[in-house]
């Protein structure tokens, strides 16, 4: 059903650039930019934002215009004038003043003709924009070195390049009511499987806020709904060759104005855990790789507790690991150590990030020196506390997505109050409710889990080991794509 329109576009010039100029703040605003002109013996009237134009096309357009003679547009209709006499590519027209103001603020330029009941809407603009660096989260040793940037269509034409497939759709929808943020749905129509493209679209479609100035981590929590939920449902992915490699699975692929992230739906827990690097060297090589990132992950969650569980009941160390310590358990109780080292990690992270690129050396020397020795010497930490959160810590900065890296810190401290209060019971329970949780989760319907729960042999062997990319031949059954053969 056709929606009615509230604000017309009338035959007088002077009522619709009244209403522009009001809408736009035109007297208020010093980058709204009104100009009037008249062209082949008729008043014209332009509406636009200053910096988000070219001006060079439309300087180019004008001189066009100036040229024509009156004669030619004597009786000419705005479609014939479109078709004629704007020697432009991107136009289009609308008889709704409140659409030709929104677009006017995101960046086309609206021609106002007299006596003509719609008005003309040029797509020349222009946004700024970074160049497509290599994303600093995603760096791989060989491979590309372009990325997503801040801006929606240069996003778009780093998929094309990369999957020049007929039946890839960028789909364009509109969320904020103030915002007006665009957004679009990218997928293969011939491989993804069309319930979940309209599930995802749905919720697009029923995001209702004043705007997303956060983008792409606002609209996850209105299209995934775990509010609470520390680990992502959906994973985010700077590069376009990740982008396309999910694409040519069945995935379907968000990309939001203004962010240089593309949202991947749906994901499993095991899609955080793989990064492009792994695919850019040998099977063998990226196999190896993938187990050592693995066994850092399972580190950065289950080595401190089992350590702490060890350290509060010695019954349970066998005789040739006394080793491991502590020797001195300090002045603090080993538990409230253990909070102070993460905090401060996470102080520490934080820091980094709001420090010069000049200061960060000198930063690192100061947390590693002054904090850390001293504290071990005044007792404050004992040494064996720093060792093992240090090795924590680099799995936890050795995990491929921040988020699920910041998920498992998270859980990591609750296995640590579970087996402080509960010693060995708390350790298990802990563990059998982690893995409870993230087996009752799902992303767009799709276990989380899975391939391990549900468990299928075929899927999870490609999800422990790189296989090679001639060897495998068929598409992830759970997404279930339409062609399931590559």
């Amino acid at each position: 059903m056709q929606t009615e329109i509230k604000n017309k576009v009338s035959t007088s010039l002077e009522a619709n650039a009244d209403f522009l100029k009001r809408e736009l703040g035109v007297e208020k605003n010093f980058d709204v930019i009104h100009l009037e002109v008249e062209y082949a013996g008729r008043k014209m009237a332009l509406f636009m934002i200053d910096g988000l134009v070219k001006d060079d096309m439309l300087h180019l357009l004008l001189k066009f215009m100036a040229n024509l003679k009156q004669e030619q547009l004597k009786d000419v209709t705005i479609k014939e004038m479109m078709k004629a006499y704007i020697p432009y590519i991107e136009l289009e027209s609308t008889a709704d003043l409140d659409k030709a103001a929104d677009t006017v603020l995101a960046g086309p330029t609206a021609l106002v003709v007299d006596g003509e009941s719609e008005i003309i809407l040029i797509d020349a603009r222009t946004y700024p924009v970074r160049g497509p660096e290599e994303p600093d989260t995603e760096r791989v040793v060989r491979g590309s070195r372009d990325g997503f940037v801040e801006t929606i269509v240069f996003n778009t034409a780093l998929i094309r390049r990369r999957v020049r497939d007929r039946t890839l759709r960028m789909e364009y929808i509109q969320a904020g009511r103030r915002s007006k943020t665009d957004m679009i749905v990218c997928y293969i129509e011939d491989i993804a499987d069309n319930d979940l493209v309209s599930r995802i679209k749905d919720k697009l479609s029923a995001i209702d806020t004043d705007g997303l100035p956060m983008a792409e981590k606002t609209v996850e929590e209105f299209i995934t709904g775990k509010h609470w939920n520390p680990f992502p449902a959906v994973r985010y992915t700077e590069r376009p060759d990740t982008a396309a490699v999910h694409l040519y699975e069945g995935h379907v692929c968000v990309l939001v104005d203004g962010s240089p992230s593309v949202i991947i739906t749906p994901t499993t827990y095991w899609d955080h855990l793989q990064h492009a690097e792994e695919y850019r060297n040998k099977p063998v090589v990226g196999a190896y790789l993938r187990m050592v990132r693995f066994v850092a992950v399972w580190a950065s969650l289950f080595l401190l507790p089992l350590w702490y569980l060890l350290v509060i009941d010695p019954s349970l160390v066998p005789g040739n690991m006394k080793f491991i310590g502590p020797n001195d358990p300090g002045k603090i109780p080993l538990f409230l150590q253990f909070f102070m080292v993460e905090i401060g990690i996470d102080m520490l992270r934080m820091a980094a990030i709001h420090t010069p690129t000049s200061l960060a050396t000198a930063l690192g020397l100061v947390a590693a020196l002054m904090i850390g020795q001293v504290a071990v010497e005044v007792g404050l930490l004992t040494n064996e506390v720093i060792l093992y959160l240090a090795l924590a810590a680099i799995g936890t900065f050795a995990t491929p997505s921040y988020e699920l890296s910041l998920a498992n810190r998270l859980i990591r401290l609750f296995l640590l109050i579970t087996t402080s209060l509960f010693h060995t019971l708390g350790l298990v329970v802990g563990f059998a409710l982690v893995i409870l949780f993230l087996a009752r989760m799902k992303s767009f319907g799709v276990p989380y889990l899975w391939p391990f729960l549900p468990f299928e042999a075929r899927a999870f062997k490609d999800v422990v080991f790189r296989s090679p990319i001639p060897l495998k031949h068929r598409r992830p059954k759970i997404l279930q794509p339409k062609d399931p053969d590559r």
